[in-house]
């Protein structure tokens, strides 16, 4: 390990705390020794991590700030869906169904991401923010409206209601318009969740580590400087945008396949708000810290339901005091780092003299 580089080495220990991640709650559930309720917080957790992790890289990595990435989720979750569906009469093998579900999603996710992306990557700042936080209404409007089924003939769609569809006596409605997708056969397992944490995790890591990750990590920095140095500024955030929306679909597929039943108000402003506080709390920029942040403050309200009617109480209090913890601790490692630059500026002045 003490020959790898800095960033090898961090790398590393992500991938190390995932398994061990792993390998605890496997052996827990092997055991019987996991709760109903918490067994069943998971694949949420693995989801979670996934949206904190490929949010982290516009809003941390890119210097960018996003409000919609619940509508990636939502995407890549009802197209995963109507994957699994139109699929399970032709493939038997339920993890090949779920792998060809994830990338549908995936795929879907980042045509949508390049569609937004194209005009909303030419604004900054506050300006990006309520574009992408109104895309992620819009999504959630749309399907609230749309109506899919499939038969002998193939797919039907309507954004009108379930009779327009047209379809035969033996078809299946997939979407049902605001009552979302019904009947939804469970395809998601922990150890695929954990697999697909593993690979964006990489994806991601290599990413900011190659010459992209490095161009993105310079337009954020100073965007006129990157100019000047013949970055194609558009082209990196694109990058990284589009990225992010496939990291976002897998995760929505990934989180629908787990339920019998999922409605499109669960991918609503307050989701992105969640998996935005996911990125603050565990550190923008900060893959480790917003793994962490994720596991932790999903199964955190599970935890607390004991104290009934002020569990969310004691969630916002905890809320307010990790962040108060993180900005000291940011505090004084600006300060330390300012410490450092001084004292280096100092010995090469007197090296100088």
């Amino acid at each position: 390990m003490k020959k790898l580089s800095k960033s090898a080495r961090s790398s590393f220990i992500n991938y190390g705390i995932v398994l061990v991640f792993f390998l605890i709650f496997q052996i827990m559930l092997s055991l019987g020794r996991l709760s109903s309720s918490l067994s069943g917080q998971l694949i949420p957790i693995c989801t979670y991590v996934i949206m904190a992790l490929s949010l982290n890289l516009v809003v941390g990595i890119s210097g960018e700030l996003s409000l919609g990435h619940a509508g990636f989720m939502s995407v890549g979750a009802f197209c995963g869906v109507i994957m699994a569906t139109c699929m399970q009469n032709v493939i038997g093998a339920s993890w090949l169904r779920l792998i060809l579900s994830i990338a549908a999603g995936a795929l879907c996710a980042a045509a949508a991401g390049t569609i937004i992306g194209v005009p909303v990557l030419r604004l900054r700042g506050d300006y990006l923010a309520i574009v992408t936080l109104a895309f992620g209404e819009i999504i959630k409007n749309i399907l609230n409206c749309l109506y899919v089924g499939v038969d002998g003939h193939g797919l039907h769609v309507s954004m009108k209601d379930a009779v327009s569809l047209g379809m035969e006596a033996d078809g299946i409605t997939i979407i049902n318009g605001p009552m979302g997708a019904l009947g939804i056969k469970k395809l998601s397992t922990f150890v695929s969740a954990v697999i697909l944490v593993l690979i964006v995790l990489f994806i991601i890591q290599n990413l900011v580590n190659s010459r992209s990750g490095r161009a993105i990590k310079a337009i954020r920095d100073n965007r006129i400087a990157a100019e000047s140095c013949g970055i194609n500024v558009m082209k990196y955030k694109m990058m990284a945008f589009v990225v992010s929306a496939a990291m976002a679909g897998a995760a929505g597929a990934l989180y629908a396949l787990n339920y019998s039943t999922v409605v499109p108000k669960k991918f609503d402003f307050n989701t992105s708000i969640l998996i935005l506080v996911f990125v603050v709390l565990g550190g923008i920029g900060n893959l480790r810290g917003s793994m962490i942040a994720a596991a932790v403050l999903t199964v955190l309200p599970e935890m607390l339901r004991q104290f009934q009617d002020y569990r969310m109480l004691i969630y916002a209090v905890v809320l307010i005091l990790v962040m108060i913890l993180t900005n000291n601790c940011n505090a004084k490692d600006a300060m330390i780092r300012v410490k450092d630059a001084v004292l280096r500026r100092n010995r090469s002045q007197e090296a100088d003299k």
